[in-house]
């Protein structure tokens, strides 16, 4: 009989456990998910940043008799540009370049419009997304016109500024939304840790009751907690990694590529899902202890 009751007990302890380890993986999975979101909402934030060009027009005033000088100081003005802080990568574009360039978004085959290349040749220049802000963007125009050789700088400020501004509140609300699930993941994670504690709250002041200090009462509860949120944290990734690959597979997109980034995301899921099941354990078993025999029938 007594080995009946202790195999039950056992069955109960496992199908617990399994409960609360689905319970976790369950809200790291949605955790994680958020935090791939945010990731690629940032890298695409930067994406079309860099769609945002900065175009540096040189002096077109060239002597014929000095036009090797001339393509000599036009290569010096675009290797300073390519050394400014703010340049992510530039483009250097001739005046041939240049008309050609006229012609394809003109729709024009012929040369009967143009009298030659008559437009002068540039630069353009790929901004650091971090440089892509109303404020800053003056700030770059205005060091680009200094730059020895550059006659005038192009950029459609307007543009910025509404790009800007549009990306930086999508982004603002992605991260709102990532906060509060997370606070929601933490409720729901201490509500699954409270229920498996409460079902040994008569075990737990057993032990209090015999002798047992906090400290030894709490330890093997906290050990027990780290396991299941190790385990909660490794089905959690493996699902959402499963189902991100073959998402990305099916539409064809690399999203971000900074294997940084992931092993980052991966760490912060193991660490919320440890921490969160440990302080939950921690508090749980703490009340049942600072409780009287009596308060456990009507917890």
């Amino acid at each position: 009989m007594a080995k009946l009751a202790e195999d039950l007990n056992k069955k109960r302890l496992r199908s617990s456990n399994i409960t609360v380890s689905i319970s976790i993986a369950l809200v790291l999975f949605l955790v994680g998910l958020f935090g791939l979101i945010l990731i690629n909402a940032q890298k695409y934030s930067d994406y079309i940043k860099e769609q945002l060009v900065v175009e540096a027009y040189f002096d077109d005033y060239i002597d014929p008799r000095d036009s090797a000088k001339a393509e000599q100081l036009q290569k010096l003005t675009y290797e300073r540009i390519k050394l400014q802080p703010f340049v992510k990568k530039a483009k250097f574009i001739s005046k041939q370049e240049a008309t050609e360039l006229a012609k394809k978004q003109l729709g024009i085959e012929t040369d009967a419009l143009f009298e030659g290349d008559i437009f002068p040749p540039s630069v353009e220049v790929t901004l650091k997304p971090e440089y892509v802000d109303p404020v800053k963007i003056n700030d770059v125009v205005k060091k680009l016109n200094e730059v020895e050789g550059v006659k005038e700088v192009k950029n459609d400020s307007k543009l910025t500024i509404e790009v800007y501004n549009n990306l930086n509140r999508i982004l603002t609300w992605i991260l709102a939304f990532s906060i509060l699930f997370l606070i929601v993941a933490m409720v729901l994670i201490n509500n699954s840790i409270r229920l498996k504690i409460f079902s040994k709250r008569f075990i737990i002041k057993t032990m209090q009751l015999v002798g047992a200090k906090r400290r030894f009462i709490l330890k093997p509860f906290v050990k027990e907690a780290v396991i299941l949120g190790i385990i909660g944290a490794i089905i959690g990734l493996t699902a959402l990694f499963t189902g991100w690959y073959f998402f990305t597979s099916e539409i064809g997109t690399p999203f971000v590529q900074d294997t940084n980034q992931y092993i980052w995301l991966v760490a912060i899921v193991f660490g919320v899902g440890i921490l969160i099941t440990v302080i939950s354990t921690v508090f749980a078993t703490w009340r049942f202890l600072a409780s009287s025999v009596d308060d456990l029938y009507y917890s």
